[in-house]
């Protein structure tokens, strides 16, 4: 297998790790950085970050230029985002407009549409969040019971979504909403376009662990959107659905292996200062270096299947279900990370904070390894997925 890139590939690299490393946030990764104090902050930090990737031609990477976008390949926002990972760039707080909405606008929008809403999401001036979870309807989504009844010229929308990321930072949600309850239950539904300062619209942050809110609950109380505020056909919104989550995995693969492996070096470095029961170097004891050399096989091993999916797109130029199993495969592998990050840290794992060992990033990683397994298709699912349609197992 040939891995290496071409020389214009080589030279865009370069070309991104020297933009990411003259424009992160002044002292971004350094106890100098001086974090966001509350949701007003966050927001202002966040879509200015996104303004700044704009400028920078970095986002829209493989979007069409009359819509905002660079029109460079998938390879390009890979590597892009590889490096972004080696640098632990800050997240995109909309990575859910540009990675889900925007591509599904893109297959199934109207010119109106793409022309309205693709632009001010590159530049970062409109946010997006995702209205699909629902209480009683996560992976079984098609059981969703928000309802859309048409009013004269508006669509009147009532129900609740739930774990809606960035919702406190959003302008729009895309929504699935039931206008149809004569049929079964993967028919009648649509995909709806909200603005999330319409009357009704409540969002309730849901505060973990960590104190942190990064989803929410969403509630629509009897909505009210205009009639075309809708993508593709009436009453066939699974199917765009369906599409909206084939964007989900891919070509963040080896931006997620570089930021493992940044975490993984953390945890070499404290098993370096930490010491077991006996008195030992946690990084001298047998146990732990067996453990240590096992997640380092895997985070390489995740970096080949994130090498196997830039080969499909540059050869085939198309993902199948096979990103099922890198989902399965990362997602597990990073709940492992985080417990054995939490086993070396030992009796220091329950202090939190900036003057707590790990500085409170490794106990965020191990909670946030939990919702991986749930988020972009659950484990289940997807195991479900490489049964059926790789290996063909019958239903």
């Amino acid at each position: 297998m040939d891995l290496s890139l071409s020389k214009d590939l080589e030279a865009y690299r370069i070309e991104v790790r020297e933009w990411l490393e003259e424009n992160l946030p002044k002292g971004w990764g350094t106890p100098l950085y001086k974090k966001p104090q509350n949701v007003e902050e966050e927001r202002v930090f966040y879509r200015g970050w996104e303004k700044t990737i704009y400028k920078g031609g970095f986002n829209g990477i493989t979007w069409p230029k009359e819509y905002g976008g660079q029109e460079k390949t998938s390879i390009h926002e890979i590597i892009y985002y590889e490096e972004a990972g080696k640098l632990n760039a800050p997240p995109e707080v909309n990575a859910l407009g540009k990675a889900l909405f925007g591509p599904t606008l893109l297959v199934y929008g109207t010119e109106e549409q793409k022309k309205r809403y693709l632009e001010p999401l590159l530049k970062g001036e409109e946010m997006w969040c995702q209205g699909f979870s629902e209480p009683n309807a996560g992976s079984d989504l098609a059981s969703l019971q928000t309802k859309a009844g048409l009013d004269g010229d508006e669509w009147v929308i009532t129900g609740q979504k739930v774990w809606t990321s960035g919702a406190q930072f959003a302008d729009w949600c895309f929504v699935l909403a039931r206008t149809d309850q004569n049929v079964p239950k993967h028919k009648g539904i649509t995909f709806f376009i909200i603005p999330m300062d319409a009357e009704g619209v409540t969002v309730r942050p849901i505060v973990q662990m960590d104190k942190q809110s990064m989803f929410n609950e969403v509630f629509f109380d009897g909505v009210r959107i205009p009639k075309d505020h809708y993508v593709g056909e009436l009453n066939d919104g699974w199917k765009i659905a369906m599409t909206t989550l084939s964007f989900e995995r891919g070509t963040m693969s080896l931006g997620r292996q570089a930021q493992f492996q940044k975490e993984f070096e953390h945890i070499v470095k404290l098993s370096k200062e930490l010491r077991t029961e006996d008195g030992s170097l946690v990084a001298d004891n047998a146990y732990y270096r067996q453990k240590l050399a096992e997640i380092y096989a895997e985070i390489r091993i995740f970096r080949y299947h994130g090498l196997k999916t830039m080969s499909q797109l540059m050869n085939e130029n198309r993902l199948g279900p096979e990103a099922s199993m890198q989902k399965v495969f990362w997602s597990s592998m990073h709940v492992k990370l985080g417990e054995l990050a939490m086993e070396i840290l030992g009796e220091h794992a329950p202090y939190w904070g900036e003057s707590s060992l790990g500085k409170g990033i490794l106990q965020g990683n191990d909670f946030l390894s939990r919702g991986e397994t749930i988020y972009a298709g659950t484990t289940q699912v997807q195991k479900n997925i490489i049964a059926e349609r790789v290996l063909q197992l019958p239903r």
